[in-house]
């Protein structure tokens, strides 16, 4: 009986070993490295946007004009491919301002307009009215701006959280707009 029980167990013990031996044997060719093609694509170029000194000193304008306005507001600033470059929240901003700022911004850039604009319209096409609401990253209410040098949009500017929201937000293009001319 002794010797029946040792038998399994040497089985057993050499089952463990093949299955231990087959999963580094599957792990490693799991993790071959990519091919050559991969290697060779292209960087993505660099998005047009403000650059991170600007972003931030235009941020903390807006911040520090509805701060003035006793209102708390969040900020956010995305570059022309809708990267977040900066956000910014004023000492007791609820997180929905802090959210939807980054969502102006968003939305602004996506459809080209300042959002004070997409909430008019809104009111008058139902379908647009739709995709706006369809989209849990688009915020129409006033408060997203689009950046621009010119005549090209390098970025947007979102803020959330205030009743003046689109005002803090043209007090952020202000500050940095005569240097991005």
């Amino acid at each position: 009986m002794v010797n029946k029980t040792v038998f399994c167990f040497r089985h057993k013990r050499h089952a463990l070993i093949a299955l231990f031996s087959a999963s580094l044997t599957f792990g490693a060719e799991a993790q071959v490295p990519p091919s050559n093609d991969a290697a060779k694509k292209p960087p993505q170029p660099a998005a047009h946007g403000p650059t991170l000194e600007s972003a931030i000193e235009a941020a903390t304008a807006a911040v520090d004009a509805c701060s003035e306005k006793d209102q708390h507001a969040g900020v956010s600033i995305v570059d022309s491919a809708g990267v977040l470059k900066v956000l910014l929240a004023a000492d007791g901003t609820s997180e929905r301002g802090v959210l939807s700022s980054t969502n102006k911004a968003i939305t602004a850039l996506n459809f080209k307009t300042a959002t004070s604009e997409l909430f008019k319209r809104q009111e008058s096409d139902k379908d647009f009215a739709k995709q706006i609401a369809e989209n849990p990253r688009f915020n129409a209410r006033p408060g997203g701006v689009l950046l621009k040098v010119g005549d090209e949009i390098i970025g947007a500017i979102g803020v959330g959280g205030a009743k003046i929201d689109e005002e803090c937000a043209l007090a952020g293009i202000d500050k940095i707009e005569p240097r991005a001319k």
